[in-house]
């Protein structure tokens, strides 16, 4: 894989992640305010399984949202540690020719 390619890859994925982030800050306050105009919560799992579990599952920590349902942090934790192996294995079987 070209150099190229690759510093594209994690632009992509730095920005699904910032994007996941920033929408978990915006549904805190959201549900802070009482609105009820908020994220529907299968919206976190469908931004988790593009790459975006990262970024969703720092929101949750940092913000303290979402984290009193527990199958929020167990499911979208393990989203993240499917995607971190497969990540690992994709860098080892392409990067390291």
């Amino acid at each position: 894989m070209t150099p190229l390619l690759t510093n594209f890859l994690l632009l992509v994925l730095a920005i699904i992640n910032i994007a996941a982030f920033i929408i978990v800050g915006l549904d805190k306050r959201k549900s802070v305010k009482g609105d009820d105009d908020r994220y529907p919560e299968v919206s976190f799992f469908l931004m988790a399984t593009i790459f975006g579990s990262l970024g969703i599952f720092l929101g949750m920590f940092v913000f303290r949202h979402k984290i009193r349902k527990a199958y929020f942090p167990l499911g979208i934790g393990f989203i993240l540690i499917q995607q971190l192996v497969l990540l690992i294995l994709l860098y080892n079987m392409y990067l390291t020719k």
